[in-house]
């Protein structure tokens, strides 16, 4: 039963750190107290001023607050012409970085769909503050400037190349930042009609008939009758005469697509109608025919068209006489007698290809002072010929990055799959020490070279911080998926643990592990001596690394920023990630823990290693145990505990599973019987046995007689 709970909950633990997968130095700002998911957004306002900086203006520029799905600010000149408009990444695209923690840039775009500048607000991604300047994060997030939205990966890919060394070896950095700004800037875009997203078709042009438009729904039509229209009005001071005849029959029809508009204007009369027409706006083509006018008379005094109306979902369009046109003949020779012919301009936000209806409202006075109100109402919607397909929405970065990196993480995969078979195998290995050798030094110079400064596949306790942080304020997958090499290696580590316990990570797949262990192995055969530490002090020094590590996750919950400060004590992304490309400060740590490593083994990942730590916790909670010991060990010989590469042997011969690295070492010393005390000890009482049975046989047969 208490074996069962503890399966459970090792594989509770194995399924949240199998997610926990982003990489060494993601994006960061500077900012002490952000707000998690479903907070308020931190720019709340845009000054006037900060928006002149956005789009390089001079003079007093009218900044007006966009509330709605798709919400930010349109910016407009002083002499009220539109500069563009202006979103927030963390308001539109909910931008956050591995913390958990909002990453927020200000994208500003012209009207014609294009990112004129991006700016950092606020971030608590420690990386852009430990090592990089602000000059360096600013150049980066500017870079976007000029990002063609509607085709936004390919233009985007220039920007990323201005990135700093240090920034581009955080791929998940890059990645958060690039695809919050290419996000927002595209939704904003087309939510203000900047980009076509499913538009009209405002080139393609075929000449047609007034059948064909009205069968295929470019144009509606519908007819009230008299008799209708007296039953609806009845009681009016000025009845209709009922019968048979036409109230009104009316037509409607969207005539911006050239197939429709130049087929029933004309091409003059085209051109004027949807030459005049402003950004976002359309011309719509209202006729009709009967006693009920759909204009009236009114709207010469009022400039309004008070008897038409355009409804499209929860909005009611006034049509007004700026930009009214009065035709007075159909180009199509078969279109229907009509004794009004209009076009009206529709803007303030009206979606030309969502269904809409245009409803014309008869009123007459009733006997009692009342007015009777009768309409008629056109359903209209265009027709999918003519409009266009919208562009395709760029692809989710985490799928970029998989198809781009396919090839790397297929390498990750062969190399998982070689250390696996080789540690269900491992006896037929160790059993050949000059094999065992080999494979080792040549799997752990390929874990240092390719792996680490390769292709950056150094893991790191921030990774396990972030993803437990990330559970609090909003989980998010697509953060995770970002760096395919990580991923992979957390997967299989997770796993692993399960199996083999923190030893398949970090005594095989741990760059900077492998760094130390080559030194030493170098150092050694130069003449190096080791130090040999007491174990008794040995083990006391075990709690600096969990300590670490507990300080770290508590710091986190007060401050991500101040946890991965003290996550610096990790000297990985300074060797491996970033190459020792770095404030001089950090390489001397890197060279003192290195140097430390010269002399005792593995100095680091005994003593001080937080991810070591994090990882051994659930590793005495393994199901197997595939190290063989034998009774002897500890007792009548200790040259495993002599030679193990962390001291995770103590003095009665237990493999102390939080600390094993899983090397083989004590393994190959097992299974050789050259080494082995024990087996030695074997080999001789044998001998002497087999010499004591020889003597003795001996001994009978000169004493035999003789016949």
């Amino acid at each position: 039963m208490a074996h069962t709970l503890r399966i459970e909950c090792l594989v509770q633990w194995l399924a949240g750190l199998a997610c926990a997968l982003t990489l060494v130095g993601v994006p960061t700002a500077s900012a002490q107290d952000l707000p998690p998911l479903g907070h308020e957004t931190v720019a709340a306002e845009l000054s006037a001023d900060v928006a002149a900086a956005l789009f390089g203006a001079d003079g007093n520029l009218r900044v007006v607050r966009d509330t709605g799905d798709v919400p930010g600010w349109t910016v407009t000149g002083p002499d009220g012409i539109l500069l563009g408009h202006v979103g927030s990444t963390w308001e539109i695209a909910r931008s956050v970085g591995y913390s958990g923690r909002p990453i927020e840039m200000l994208v500003a775009i012209s009207p014609t769909g294009k990112i004129l500048a991006a700016e950092l607000v606020h971030h608590a991604e420690p990386i852009l503050t430990l090592g990089l300047s602000d000059e360096d994060i600013a150049r980066f997030v500017g870079a976007f400037a000029g990002v063609d939205l509607a085709a936004p990966r390919a233009s985007a890919e220039a920007a990323e190349q201005s990135a700093p060394d240090i920034i581009s070896r955080a791929t998940v950095s890059t990645g958060v930042i690039r695809d919050g700004i290419l996000r927002t800037g595209r939704t904003l875009a087309i939510a203000r009609g900047a980009i076509d997203a499913g538009r009209i078709d405002r080139t393609s042009f075929a000449p047609t008939e007034w059948d064909v438009l009205v069968a295929e729904g470019a144009v509606a039509q519908v007819r009230t009758t008299r008799n209708e229209a007296a039953e609806a009005l009845a009681g009016a001071k000025v009845p209709v005469s009922p019968g048979d005849g036409v109230f009104l029959d009316l037509w409607v029809a969207i005539v911006d697509p050239p197939t429709i508009g130049q087929n029933l204007l004309g091409q003059k009369l085209f051109t004027r109608a949807v030459g005049g027409l402003g950004a976002g706006e359309v011309a719509l083509f209202v006729g009709s025919q009967g006693i009920q006018s759909h204009r009236g008379t009114a709207w010469k005094k009022s400039h309004v068209f008070d008897r038409l109306a355009v409804i499209q979902g929860e909005k009611r369009y006034t049509l007004t006489d700026e930009g009214y046109i009065r035709v007075d003949r159909l180009a199509l020779e078969n279109a229907p007698q009509m004794k009004e012919r209009s076009i009206f301009q529709l803007g303030d936000g009206f979606d030309p290809v969502a269904p809409f209806r245009v409803e014309v409202t008869a009123t007459r006075p009733s006997a009692d002072g009342s007015d009777l109100t009768h309409v008629t109402a056109a359903d209209y919607h265009l027709p999918e010929t003519y409009v266009l397909a919208p562009p395709p929405a760029p692809e989710p970065l985490w799928q970029t990055t998989w198809r781009t990196k396919r090839l790397t993480v297929v390498g990750v995969g062969v190399m998982i799959g070689v250390l696996t078979l080789m540690l269900f195998a491992q006896e037929a290995l160790v059993a050949r020490p000059r094999l065992w050798r080999g494979f080792r030094y040549g799997f752990l110079a390929t874990t240092l070279i390719w792996l680490g400064w390769g292709v950056n596949g150094q893991l790191s306790v921030v990774q396990v911080v972030a993803f437990l942080q990330s559970l609090l304020t909003g989980f998010r997958w697509e953060t995770f998926l970002i760096e395919p090499v990580i991923f992979t290696l957390w997967s299989f580590v997770a796993l692993g643990l399960l199996f083999w316990g923190r030893g398949v990570y970090c005594g095989w797949l741990c760059p900077f592990g492998a760094l130390q262990e080559l030194t030493n192995v170098l150092a050694q055969r130069l003449g190096v001596r080791q130090i040999a530490v007491p174990q008794a002090v040995h083990e006391r020094l075990w709690t600096i690394k969990y300590t670490l590590f507990i300080a770290i996750l508590a710091l986190s919950f007060y401050s991500m920023e101040a946890a991965i400060s003290l996550a610096e004590a990790e000297p990985f992304k300074t060797a491996i990630s970033l190459r020792m490309v770095r404030a001089w400060p950090f390489v001397l740590f890197v060279l003192v823990v290195l140097a430390a490593g010269l002399f005792i083994e593995r100095f680091y990942c005994r003593y001080i290693c937080p991810l070591g730590a994090a990882l051994a916790i659930p590793a005495k909670l393994k199901i197997f145990d595939w190290l063989h010991r034998r009774p002897q060990c500890g007792r009548e010989c200790r040259l495993c505990e002599e030679r193990c590469t962390v001291g995770a042997i103590d003095r009665v011969g237990r493999i102390n599973p939080n600390e094993c690295v899983l090397c083989l070492r004590c393994q190959v010393i097992y299974n050789d019987p050259g080494t082995c005390p024990t087996l030695l000890k074997r080999a001789r009482s044998a001998e002497a046995r087999q010499a004591a049975i020889e003597a003795a046989r001996a001994k009978r047969e000169t004493k035999a007689p003789t016949p």
